[in-house]
């Protein structure tokens, strides 16, 4: 009796526990098909946002984007240029660029229009005036495969920027206006271009105007770039501008030739940039002139070093009496990334009195973090050949010291500030230089500047 009942116990609870088992399992199974239905849910989901956010590079068939612009800069300068005579230095103003870029773009063509106002306030006695609005570019561009061409007005920024710049520093910027012919591959980019200038509106100040400075009625050029892998790249320019005397209209012409090549090995960089000017001065006299710049670059975990030496040829005492000129015009580029942020000398060759410039320079520059960058600039300035006194005797070579200090923040997202100080103490030569009013005190140049780029419209089309 006792072990019937245990044996009929024995069996009830091996009936539960399968049973339970069996509850288990089917359990399991309805979990394990719902995990794997959602999972199949969750990344149908994901390919759908895929395919709606990342279309291949073809698919895109309209791209429109307008963007805003707003870069105030702050300003103060004491024994610095001589002012103009209603202005007492030290002096103070602002100016500010208030640009609207619009880019529309298509599967073989682009549309780009730049249109800017540039506000000055408190400077040569005014409190507030429009230094100028104009167009800093507008062009059409084909996107071919092979060779393309941009038509219209255009920034130019060709190699490191000294013979061709499109002056992102100055407010209004440089443009030229004509045709740019041009074909890049992996190793090879290379570009023809044909500008001229036309008689400009002269309702605004033409020192605020991408096109107004420039004095050459045709410029024809031909530039080159190849890199051979991550040592070694080779840049040249050829280009031939042609100026018209208005009196007569006669014309002149001058060519300018040459390169710049660059190597790097590890951390160490080295450069030898040399061009040779030759033709006619725009005034008629013949020119043969010359350029040349070895620089060397280390590149430290904490800091990076530069040191160079810039030599732009003068005009000697034979040539003066032949009438010749040896002066080397820096054309179209800028030069305070080369000789100094207080643009010292910047226009070739009345700065340096057509005696030439001789400027070795250190550069040292500390990337903080991210977001701060700190840098210094040392320059000295030598005459190629000497200046002469009212007696007509020969002064020291020696003009001056530059120190330039500046600082790069970039706080939050599409806004960048920029600080700088200079202090440039003269020597005892640039009393023959028209560039200050009295030589034993420095001259001091401050600036502080903010920019803010904003999308105004980014709208984009694909094919569906």
């Amino acid at each position: 009796m006792l072990i019937s009942i245990v044996c009929g116990v024995y069996r009830h609870a091996l009936q539960f526990h399968k049973a339970e088992k069996i509850r288990e399992y089917l359990l399991f199974n309805v979990i394990a098909k719902t995990y794997i239905r959602i999972s199949f849910l969750f990344l149908s989901f994901c390919l759908c946002i895929h395919a709606l956010y990342a279309h291949p590079a073809d698919s895109l068939v309209r791209h429109f984007l307008l963007q805003a612009e707003i870069r105030p800069r702050l300003e103060y300068r004491y024994n610095y240029t001589l002012p103009p005579a209603d202005t007492i230095s030290p002096d103070t103003y602002i100016t500010q660029r208030n640009r609207v870029s619009m880019l529309y773009a298509r599967k073989k063509w682009i549309l780009k229009a730049d249109i800017q106002e540039i506000h000055v306030w408190n400077e040569g006695g005014k409190i507030s005036k429009a230094g100028s609005v104009n167009f800093y570019q507008l062009y059409l561009e084909s996107r071919f495969r092979s060779v393309n061409f941009r038509i219209g007005r255009q920034g130019v920024l060709l190699d490191n920027g000294r013979i061709f710049s499109d002056a992102p520093w100055a407010q209004q910027g440089r443009s030229h206006e004509g045709i740019r012919v041009m074909k890049d591959s992996k190793r090879i980019s290379t570009a023809i271009f044909f500008l001229f200038t036309r008689k400009y509106t002269d309702y605004f100040e033409s020192m605020y105007s991408p096109v107004g400075s420039h004095r050459y009625k045709y410029l024809f050029m031909y530039y080159l770039n190849y890199k051979s892998g991550r040592h070694f790249s080779f840049n040249t320019i050829h280009s031939v501008d042609v100026f018209e005397d208005v009196k007569s209209t006669h014309t002149y012409s001058r060519a300018n030739i040459g390169g710049r090549i660059e190597l790097t090995y590890n951390k160490w960089y080295y450069t030898l940039n040399g061009y040779l000017q030759f033709g006619q001065y725009p005034f008629g006299k013949k020119l043969f002139a010359y350029y040349i710049q070895p620089e060397i670059k280390l590149t430290l975990k904490k800091a990076i070093l530069r040191f160079g030496i810039e030599v732009l040829s003068g005009t000697s005492d034979s040539q003066q009496s032949a009438g010749h000129s040896g002066n080397f015009d820096v054309l179209y580029g800028v030069t305070w990334k080369f000789n100094g942020n207080l643009n010292m000398f910047t226009r070739f060759p009345a700065d340096a009195g057509g005696k030439g410039l001789v400027n070795p320079y250190f550069f040292v520059t500390v990337p903080v973090n991210k977001k701060l960058s700190i840098r210094s600039d040392v320059h000295v300035f030598f005459t190629q050949y000497p200046l002469l006194d009212e007696s007509r005797q020969a002064v020291n070579r020696y003009l001056g010291f530059e120190n330039d200090l500046s600082l790069k923040y970039f706080p939050v997202k599409n806004v960048e500030i920029n600080y700088g100080f200079s202090l440039f103490t003269y020597a005892a030569a640039m009393n023959y230089l028209p560039k200050t009013q009295d030589v034993t005190k420095p001259a001091v140049w401050s600036y502080l500047m903010v920019a803010y780029t904003f999308n105004v419209v980014d709208s984009k089309m694909y094919k569906k």
